[in-house]
């Protein structure tokens, strides 16, 4: 109790007059709502007989064994929610229980349900991911493509049990606006695979029942998001998806006088966020890439159903996402690779390729190739994959392939100084790919930061498509603490921490109470050299304030880079340097020296001066050390070296990094459909 109090009072703190005031009036609403007041407990059966038309197209020529072994696991019962492969998750669905722990979430009012207690709930994630149903989009697309019955039906019986067991405003699956709104962009396809109102589904009695059932569901759903959407502090990629999931229901059942009002307040919620929560330059404010993902999700489809229904939104919120992809391919290396900077939960808003290999960022970078007829982004996508040809229709492939063929080259840019990255690096695209990633931007979005780590002047490394330095992900959310401020914390990212202390202040799972101010200072590339200089001002909240400038200097003929931190201080300090390496990398110690190697290229680690304490750490409970998270709830082990000094007043230390000239790939064939954080 005294840690939940404690945790509601860091969250006061961090709120404005109008928010605390905006809080108070939505929790004199919930009570209300316990009371069926302002509720839509009996929805008016559908007034206007419109449908929607589908902003989902039905591409030919798709291989459908791989749609048809899908949709067979799920009706089987089978299904993989992150660290769970193939678990009898379904068979009888029981939308209210954790599948990891067995724990079920009582049928308390859900507006009320404090979902964040594991014992309680479970771990929230894991129930609330099944509930999402893009596993129904499988089954309908296989029933789109078969024509097979028992995936119609397994459909409806999933639907069926879900509007059982899940009665309105009663638990877990109405606590969180954002799970509605995804579970009504799913519903929404479904809807348009399976045919709308013409539905072999519904043709019944007991189909029309379903029919009416889910309509007054719909209904509900957009009820509850109009009511409860993320607003002040919390208004970040939930706003954004709650938004999405109400327009693409209003022009999907345009059936009630309030689909209007939903649909114009939702277009122009999207179009103010798209611009708000992210920058000119494409990054997404929460310096989180995989939360970009996921809201470039949440916008295109939007887009694409406003699009096919009549509502076109403006050239702004186009040109934004634009800019989104073309930072998610600026930033991605010649094998696919992406930073995981920030927190990443695996979340999808859609699925709709089951192929092997998936890669979500080459998907969106694909898809904006067609959307924006851009050949570069063609050149960097490869090839249009089965998401995107879902979305866009099927002039889709044709479309892409008629894109005039580019060179690959250099990025498409290397600065964002809104969202403080830079790009160093030599030949782009090539088998001699250098790619370093530099992250000098804020801490998170807006006063909470919800979604950013404490990884001010950390940076990644990549060579010809081998990743060395890395982001090491984020693991886990809500449950095991320990594990959840490390892996968000200064010591799981390639930078330098003080005293043993974060440069930001954690006040809780998603809340920093301090934010660590951060810069870049320089920019500059040519032939000879890339340089940059940035700084970090969360250590000046210490007695003996400290300034932290890092300087990286690419020298591209000499294959090296020289990592440069000063320190300003006036007193004693402990230093700790970590270098995170992929769990793919070899470490052997050569003195003073480190070797490292990754598929047959060695890069060497080389402190300017002895550090005072060397260390390698792979797979350390405690503390927690030397791992990478791929996934979330998945860890491996994976090195990291971490260089300790002691200093007194200010300091210089360097570190460098150099590998064997000439081209370190020229026999290895680099595979343009994988990437680090491929899913399955």
């Amino acid at each position: 109790m005294g840690s939940r109090l404690g945790w509601y009072w860091r969250r006061l703190r961090r709120m404005s007059g109008p928010e605390a005031a905006g809080r108070l009036r939505d929790l004199l609403r919930r009570q209300a709502e316990r009371r069926g007041l302002f509720t839509a407990t009996r929805p008016r059966p559908p007034e206007l007989p419109l449908a929607g038309r589908a902003w989902l197209g039905r591409p030919g020529g798709l291989e459908i064994g791989a749609y048809l072994e899908a949709a067979d696991k799920i009706l089987d019962g089978r299904l993989s929610i992150f660290a769970l492969r193939d678990a009898p998750i379904l068979r009888p669905p029981r939308w209210n229980r954790d599948p990891l722990t067995g724990r079920e979430a009582p049928l308390a009012f859900g507006p009320g349900l404090n979902y964040r207690d594991e014992r309680l709930v479970g771990d929230i994630k894991y129930l609330w991911e099944p509930n999402r149903h893009l596993h129904l989009v499988s089954l309908a697309q296989a029933w789109a493509l078969s024509g097979r019955e028992k995936y119609l039906h397994g459909l409806g019986a999933q639907l069926e049990s879900w509007f059982e067991q899940c009665p309105y405003l009663r638990g877990p699956n109405w606590s969180s606006a954002l799970e509605l709104g995804i579970r009504l962009i799913n519903w929404s396809a479904v809807w348009h695979l399976i045919g709308g109102p013409d539905s072999p589904l519904f043709r019944s009695g007991s189909g029309q029942d379903l029919l009416n059932r889910w309509l007054a569901s719909v209904c509900q759903h957009g009820h509850f998001i109009r009511g409860h959407f993320s607003r002040y502090s919390s208004a970040n990629n939930h706003l954004i998806g709650e938004a999405a999931g109400l327009f693409v229901a209003a022009v999907t059942w345009p059936l009630w006088p309030e689909s209007a009002r939903w649909r114009d307040w939702a277009f122009r919620v999207l179009v103010r966020e798209a611009s708000l929560q992210n920058a000119p330059d494409g990054v997404n404010r929460e310096q989180a890439v995989a939360y970009q993902h996921f809201v470039l999700d949440f916008l295109i489809i939007a887009g694409l159903a406003g699009r096919d229904n009549g509502l076109e939104f403006p050239g702004r919120f186009w040109s934004r996402i634009e800019a989104m992809i073309e930072f998610l391919a600026s930033i991605m290396d010649l094998a696919g690779n992406v930073p995981a900077f920030g927190d990443a939960d695996d979340g999808y808003v859609i699925r709709l390729s089951p192929e092997a290999g998936f890669q979500p960022y080459r998907s969106l970078i694909g898809s904006g190739a067609v959307l924006f007829r851009r050949a570069d982004f063609k050149a960097k996508a490869g090839r249009l994959d089965d998401k995107s040809r879902w979305l866009l229709g099927d002039r889709a492939e044709a479309d892409f392939e008629a894109l005039a063929p580019v060179r690959a080259g250099e990025p498409f840019r290397r600065a964002f100084p809104e969202g403080g990255y830079y790009v160093l690096g030599a030949d782009f695209e090539s088998a001699a790919e250098i790619r370093l990633v530099a992250d000098a931007g804020p801490l998170g979005y807006l006063s909470i930061a919800a979604h950013g780590h404490a990884d001010a002047l950390s940076f990644t490394l990549s060579i010809g498509g081998r990743e060395f330095l890395v982001d090491p992900g984020t693991y886990c959310y809500h449950t095991r603490k320990e594990w959840r401020d490390y892996f968000r914390g200064t010591a799981a990212h390639n930078t330098l921490r003080l005293d043993g202390l974060d440069q930001s202040v954690s006040g809780g799972n998603f809340m920093w109470t301090e934010h660590a101010p951060a810069a870049c200072e320089a920019f500059e590339s040519d032939e000879r050299q890339d340089r940059f200089l940035g700084r970090q001002d969360g250590y000046q909240r210490l007695n003996d304030p400290v300034r932290h400038c890092r300087e990286i200097r690419l020298l591209k003929g000499e294959r090296r880079m020289v990592v440069t931190d000063s320190l300003e201080c006036r007193g004693r300090h402990r230093v700790e340097r970590s270098w995170h390496f992929s769990e793919a990398c070899r470490l052997e110690t050569r003195g003073q020296a480190v070797e490292v190697t990754n598929d047959g290229l060695s890069i060497e680690v080389r402190p300017g001066q002895p550090a005072a304490r060397m260390s390698m750490r792979r797979g350390q409970d405690s503390p927690p050390g030397g791992w990478v998270s791929r996934r979330f709830d998945e860890k491996v082990p994976a090195w990291t070296l971490v260089l300790e000094d002691e200093i007194d007043g200010p300091a210089t230390l360097v570190t460098e990094i150099s590998w064997p000239a000439g081209r370190p790939d020229s026999g290895r064939e680099i595979s343009k459909g994988t990437g680090a954080r491929s899913a399955e």
